[in-house]
């Protein structure tokens, strides 16, 4: 009995050995099914890391002329709308109309325009117009007709302001009739205004013109000075504006708007030179 029962006790301490190794042998897989998963994880980070990068390199090496070029040729316009509907009124474009250039005629200038255009400077910066006050005295019969006003110009335009002066206010004169002009100017005409002056007085014979310029338009010009002897040619008289020719002016043709003039402290200064100048010209 004994050795049956130890041969028996054996034999169950075997079994149990027996059994024991199923379950360790699973808890020792199932112990280790984390460790390989974890490990698992680690040893795909870097390859998932490399094929991230590798599909990035495309992206990241890709000339940008080359992801541009749908867009190079495109106009800003035509990216941002679609074709014009030229039945949409939305879709039209107005354009802006420009007020045509003119003469501007009137009665009296402005008195900060006569300050500034008529100041006889020897530079004269920044004075782009013609200001021509005009006198006309028409004679015929012992009547005496005269008229008085100013004309404006700017020197971009056609015609200038000596020019207007016959195509607008004078464009004929009756023969019988006698015509005494004076005009007082910021400038002395250009070269095409010295000829078209030159011409007109040739062609009427019963008009006389004297001009008073307040300043000589680039009289150093060899063609400027030219045209200024074909007016002396011509019959017309040039002078240059004395200080009192400028107060004449002030009261005949300036809206004071409040204001006074006293000629500029080297207006006699400068009128000596201008007419030092004008003097060698014509002589």
């Amino acid at each position: 009995m004994a050795d049956k029962q130890g041969n028996v006790k054996r034999k169950e301490s075997t079994k149990k050995k027996e059994s024991s190794k199923p379950q360790e042998k699973a808890k020792a897989k199932e112990s280790s099914k984390p460790q390989e998963k974890a490990k698992a994880k680690e040893s795909s980070k870097p390859q998932e890391k490399a094929k991230a990068k590798e599909s990035s390199k495309p992206q990241e090496n890709a000339k940008p002329e080359e992801n541009a070029k749908p867009l190079e040729n495109a106009k800003p316009e035509e990216n941002s709308k679609g074709p014009e509907d030229p039945e949409n009124p939305e879709d039209k474009v107005e354009l802006m109309e420009l007020p045509p250039f003119e003469v501007i005629t009137g009665d009296r200038i402005s008195s900060f325009y006569f300050k500034f255009q008529f100041r006889n400077v020897e530079y004269s910066s920044g004075r782009n117009k013609t200001f021509l006050c005009y006198s006309v005295d028409i004679q015929g019969g012992g009547d005496v007709e005269t008229l008085r006003g100013y004309l404006e110009d700017e020197h971009i335009t056609a015609p200038h302001a000596e020019e207007a002066f016959f195509t607008l206010l004078l464009p004929e004169c009756n023969p019988e009739l006698r015509y005494h002009v004076t005009w007082y100017v910021s400038s002395s005409p250009c070269v095409a205004c010295a000829a078209k002056i030159a011409e007109v007085l040739r062609s009427r014979k019963g008009m006389r013109l004297t001009i008073m310029v307040a300043r000589l338009f680039m009289w150093e010009e060899p063609e400027i000075q030219e045209g200024l002897r074909q007016l002396k040619a011509a019959g017309c008289k040039l002078k240059i504006m004395k200080p009192a020719d400028f107060i004449y002016t002030w009261d005949t043709y300036v809206e004071p708007e409040g204001q006074t003039f006293t000629p500029w402290v080297d207006a006699q200064e400068n009128y000596e030179y201008y007419e030092e100048k004008l003097s060698e010209i014509l002589q």
